[in-house]
């Protein structure tokens, strides 16, 4: 719950290391401890209840928020929990597929926050404000809406490819409740990411 608080008071730069650093750092301890060691069907239990938690604040909270920062902050929040998915599959197919999300979600994320500080540079501070961006600075407008929409998981771009092999990995390891939860939770952000371009 701290996370969209930090995000919006820290400089652009420290946000951005919080957001990109922490989840490569855990994707690629967890990594390492299931391939070197398998763990049972309870822990299995568990990491799949931490992924649909985790999927389902991030889309539920980014709903009511109003600065720009702060459903970036819910994104990422839902965006362990997809990245999670992955993780808790405990399949080489499962272990790729969170490659995979990470390395498409650090891409995404550097982008937003490179166009963060242009937007703080025009005054825009609420997502209201966004809306006059594209006659002022068109370029990074465009840019920030295509990030967005790849944030929410909009084909064909990168971040629709990432949630596609994380459920398609969910899927194959037989977690039939937890890709469908993560195909819902993506609708719901989509609304809620789809506010800012």
């Amino acid at each position: 719950m701290w996370a969209p608080d930090i995000y919006e008071g820290s400089p652009t730069p420290v946000t951005a290391f919080l957001s990109i650093a922490p989840k490569i750092s855990i994707s690629a301890n967890m990594s390492r401890v299931s391939i070197v060691a398998s763990y049972g069907g309870t822990l299995q239990q568990i990491f799949f209840f931490c992924s649909i938690a985790s999927m389902i604040l991030g889309a539920l909270a980014a709903m009511a928020q109003t600065k720009v920062k702060r459903p970036l902050a819910h994104s990422s929040i839902g965006h362990v929990g997809y990245i999670r998915t992955g993780f808790s599959c405990g399949t080489i197919e499962g272990i790729q597929s969170l490659l995979i999300g990470i390395f498409i979600y650090a891409s995404m994320t550097i982008d937003a926050f490179a166009i963060v500080p242009a937007l703080r540079q025009t005054r825009v501070k609420y997502i209201a404000d966004l809306g006059a961006l594209a006659k002022t600075n068109p370029i990074s407008a465009m840019t920030f809406s295509i990030t967005m929409f790849s944030y929410a998981g909009i084909p064909p771009l990168a971040g629709f490819c990432s949630k596609f092999y994380l459920f398609f990995a969910a899927l194959g390891c037989g977690a039939y409740f937890l890709a469908p939860v993560g195909v819902v939770t993506s609708v719901i952000s989509r609304w809620a990411a789809g506010r800012l371009p």
